[in-house]
């Protein structure tokens, strides 16, 4: 019979691309607050203590169950350890190269850097409040912006009453800090 209609071990599958999580830009130190980087090493320390042996046991019962192509626990087992030790290797980098800045620890609270909570309004009076976070933190359900997002770039460095410009793709928008607060975040 042709290998081209004999199916493949699943273990011979190509790994999947990198985690989904955005790149770091090149040439940019990976900032990250005391609470994101907690949460990841907590993140890793569960894939590694939990979830990672659970699943290498549930691959190891379902192969010695015999015939491996058409066992759904093996397939998925495999398919679930691949993602885990993705998950693994992505949150190690990550951590290794992270530099943690305390937002707490900020002397000049009178301007906007890494870790502020920064309230503006834009050119319709409409405020909004985001504070800056690492890249790996950003969530704008919860106000969490990444530093090199666009608006973080155009907030950083000003100060209370300054406006500033934003690029957007309608065009350029004037936005005015009203306020900067430090703090712990996500906490």
């Amino acid at each position: 019979m042709s290998k081209a209609f004999v199916k493949e071990d699943v273990g011979d599958a190509p790994d999947l691309p990198e985690d989904d999580a955005p790149a770091l830009p090149s040439g940019i130190k990976n900032y990250m607050t005391p609470a994101g980087h907690r949460r990841m090493q907590q993140e890793l320390q569960r894939l590694l203590r939990d979830e990672r042996p659970k699943t290498v046991e549930i691959v190891s019962w379902a192969a010695g169950n015999g015939d491996r192509s058409e066992n759904g626990d093996y397939i998925y087992g495999k398919k679930r350890l691949r993602e885990i030790d993705r998950r693994i290797r992505f949150l190690s980098k990550r951590l290794e190269s992270a530099e943690v800045v305390d937002p707490a620890r900020q002397t000049r609270r009178d301007q906007v850097f890494f870790g502020a909570t920064v309230t503006y309004a834009d050119g319709g009076g409409v405020e909004r409040t985001v504070t800056i976070v690492g890249v790996d933190e950003a969530d704008l359900d919860r106000g969490q912006v990444s530093w090199v997002s666009p608006i973080a770039r155009a907030l950083l460095r000003a100060h209370e009453g300054d406006l500033v410009q934003l690029r957007t793709p309608a065009g350029i928008e004037e936005i005015e800090i009203v306020e900067i607060r430090y703090g712990a975040t996500g906490e």
